[in-house]
């Protein structure tokens, strides 16, 4: 979390072969594969529509930007995080076809707003009940109860076109039992489509890209 939280972080650092701003107070993807993992693995819907959930500094809907999504939406719970992606849309000449909101999950988006792909690297340390947010940067790292990662699935359905796709980034610090089990309360199905292990500091850290399928939808297409 200090790593993360902390002063030392650069204000610029080099991802997916391009430079980019980061400002305090806003998760930093240079101090853990994740974001880079997930930025490769995502199938960026060319032409179509993208949203990124928790969106950080921006590298991820930046880089569906520049691979050629005609409209993609960013959000994030941590205003700094917001303007963290502003700055980086600019910086990357994608603001065009970007949107950036301050937003808890879903709840800025347009009423019926729907996407081609929808994409969140989950904040994945299952915190207890009682515990406190009491800065901004925290959202990205820990759940309290896992009731955002229930949240992110039990809604996200709904917010996916006809052919649409919904992805979570996930890794061996969190709790695939309790996510599991939240996605079979659901209704939807978690299928590993990449994973690969890299090691965290001194730890070794397996990262998955899930995807969310709808069991009825499943059903209907078998």
């Amino acid at each position: 979390m200090e790593r993360h939280d902390g002063g030392r972080n650069p204000q610029e650092f080099e991802m997916q072969g391009l430079r980019w701003d980061l400002i305090p107070q806003v998760f930093a993807p240079v101090h853990t594969d994740s974001t880079q993992l997930f930025t490769q693995w995502l199938p960026f819907p060319v032409g179509g529509s993208f949203l990124e959930v928790g969106c950080g500094a921006g590298v991820t809907a930046v880089m569906a930007a520049l691979a050629g999504c005609s409209r993609v939406t960013a959000v994030d719970i941590n205003p700094e995080a917001v303007r963290n992606t502003e700055l980086n849309a600019v910086r990357h000449g994608v603001t065009d076809r970007m949107n950036v909101l301050h937003s808890d999950l879903y709840d800025a988006l347009a009423p019926g707003e729907q996407f081609d792909v929808v994409f969140w690297n989950s904040n994945v340390i299952c915190a207890p009940e009682e515990f406190v947010y009491t800065r901004p940067m925290q959202h990205a790292i820990f759940d309290r109860g896992y009731a955002t990662h229930h949240r992110y699935l039990r809604e996200g359905l709904a917010r996916l076109t006809d052919s649409g796709r919904l992805f979570l980034g996930f890794n061996s610090l969190g709790d695939p039992g309790r996510l599991n089990s939240l996605a079979a309360r659901c209704g939807v199905r978690l299928t590993e489509r990449e994973r690969t292990t890299r090691r965290a500091g001194d730890v070794p850290v397996t990262f998955q890209l899930l995807e969310a399928v709808g069991v009825r939808d499943e059903r209907r297409s078998a």
